[in-house]
């Protein structure tokens, strides 16, 4: 003789764990995807309908239950898997989801009365019951009995099919919203667990873990492996923890920002960012997930019964969330800086000012100062965009690349044989090449033969004075004239003396650089360039 069906409960606990935890249609058609899934389902329907009947189907392909089944595992409330040894799904592929033996309850979240059909694979045999809430809640006893019946079927079916009836869902369904709220409680849609949703069976969603983060207008991305690669904070399930963390071009809306956790492919945080202060403007730039599957493994169980939240006040929970705290201030200082190199490079584009280089080229001191300005200036996005293109220009013409070069305002022939050396760091050649091109300069306009002096020194003291001299800087009349034409004789001749004659016999690579250094260089190269401007006003002397 055939046994019954019986649903041992107290009526008070279906009431407060099933209407009341699962009253969220998303969540409660969660709790019945992750049934199929651990029955090792491939493909999971989710059904719609809202016509001229308005009821719900999930049906599956999973392995199905057999009549004792039923009874022993799927019709007792708070039966822990895990205790029993069941663990993972029935291939032992998977690792079950389906801790508390809670969820079968959802059921009554969404309607009073749930028909299912279920079919034990190979078996032949389809087992029917249905679960009415008024019956159920109007018992006296402590057991529920269900209408059941079983038929033959074919032999290769298998799987459950559960319809919802009498919903408490009122309203038409949004079949798009309810896509993409049930993606967000989910981590574990692949090619081998597909689940898809129809309405009034019109064209089916495909819901995947990339549906909750569909509509973002993101603009980096980063693997958690990547980000830990220069956060030096240890903890012990630091490489255990995989996922990701994406930003917006644009501030998220309040109920998207933070970063999800999942344990074993199910949301066990809803988004948050662990107690860190939020006042930074990043954070409503962010979101993400985690995968911390170890939390599910833990002796105590650290997870709500409605599956929102983590325990966080358990001393192992604590260490976690002080983790996750320091690698979210970790994550936004990343994000600051990516931001800000790309709004440099966006905004060099519309100045034609390569700003990455124009930094990497402008001393300690000063990029130390700019490097604020320019911040502030790409940070703030409310600025009109003429605005800060014009103003990054005028601070780039005030202070170019290589500024102590530029500030010197050199003469044009000692910047046409010394800025590209300068700019190498190669000082000895830059103003070597500036002298050179002065004597060769000299000799050119004085227009004196090689014959009539002797060696660079010599040309200088011939070439210029007070005394009969080849080229006069003044009219040559007064003290101070005269004083000129004797500096500019007597400074040209230093140069060649002091620094030219010196380079000629020395390699540049024996010469120290407290010896002849980067400000050494300028300061000749003024020097020199000061001596030009006066030979570009020489007049040839007569008589």
């Amino acid at each position: 003789m055939q046994e019954s069906l019986k649903m041992s409960f107290d009526p008070s606990t279906i009431e407060h764990l099933g209407v009341k935890m699962y009253s969220k249609l998303p969540n409660a058609l969660a709790e019945l995807i992750a049934n199929s899934y651990d029955a090792d389902s491939h493909n999971v329907k989710i059904k719609l309908y809202d016509k001229k009947e308005k009821k719900i189907i999930v049906e599956d392909d999973g392995i199905g239950m057999s009549f004792q089944e039923i009874n022993d595992y799927f019709l007792r409330i708070g039966r822990n898997r895990r205790a029993e040894g069941q663990e993972t799904s029935p291939s032992g592929q998977r690792k079950a989801t389906g801790k508390k033996g809670l969820g079968k309850l959802a059921f009554f979240g969404i309607g009073n009365t749930i028909k299912i059909e279920t079919i034990r694979k190979s078996s032949g045999k389809k087992t029917t019951f249905i679960l009415d809430w008024n019956e159920l809640i109007s018992t006296k006893k402590k057991e529920y009995e269900p209408h059941y019946k079983i038929s033959q079927c074919d032999v290769k079916l298998k799987g459950t099919r559960i319809t919802l009836s009498n919903l408490q869902h009122k309203t038409k369904f949004d079949k798009e919203a309810i896509a993409i709220s049930i993606s967000k409680l989910f981590n574990l849609f692949d090619n081998s667990f597909k689940t898809f949703i129809t309405r009034n069976d019109d064209t089916p969603i495909k819901i995947d873990d990339k549906l909750k983060y569909e509509n973002l207008d993101s603009q980096f991305e980063w693997s958690y492996s990547e980000l830990i690669g220069k956060f030096n904070i240890s903890y012990h399930h630091k490489k255990n923890i995989i996922g990701r963390i994406i930003s917006t071009i644009k501030p998220l809306k309040p109920d998207l920002r933070g970063i999800t956790l999942f344990a074993n492919g199910r949301l066990v945080n809803l988004p948050e960012f662990f107690g860190i202060s939020e006042s930074s403007h990043g954070f409503s730039y962010l979101t993400g997930w985690l995968e911390v599957d170890f939390v599910d493994d833990w002796k105590e169980d650290v997870i709500s019964t409605h599956r929102q939240s983590l325990n966080w006040d358990l001393p192992i929970t604590i260490e976690l969330k002080d983790y996750l705290r320091k690698f979210m201030s970790h994550v936004e200082r990343v994000w600051r800086n990516r931001r800000n190199e790309e709004r440099k490079k966006e905004l060099g584009k519309k100045t034609n000012i390569n700003i990455l280089s124009w930094f990497n080229n402008l001393p300690k001191d000063i990029r130390t100062k700019m490097e604020p300005i320019i911040d502030s200036i790409t940070e703030r996005s409310e600025l009109p965009e003429d605005e800060r293109t014009n103003t990054v220009q005028k601070l780039h013409e005030l202070v170019p690349e290589y500024p102590y070069y530029h500030w010197r305002h050199l003469h044009k022939s000692i910047r046409e044989v010394s800025e590209e050396e300068y700019k190498k760091s190669d000082y000895f050649n830059a103003a070597k090449e500036a002298a050179i091109k002065y004597i060769k300069n000299v000799q050119r306009r004085s227009e004196i033969k090689e014959s009539e002096f002797k060696g660079d020194f010599d040309l200088m003291m011939k070439v210029f004075g007070k005394d009969n001299r080849k080229l006069l800087i003044t009219k040559n009349q007064t003290i101070t004239e005269k004083d000129m034409e004797e500096g500019q004789k007597y400074t040209s001749a230093g140069i060649v003396a002091g620094f030219r004659n010196p380079t000629s016999h020395e390699n540049k690579k024996d010469l120290h650089p407290n010896i002849f250094s980067d400000k050494d260089c300028l300061d000749i190269l003024s020097i020199i360039s000061y001596l030009f401007g006066k030979l570009d006003i020489a007049k040839k002397r007569h008589g």
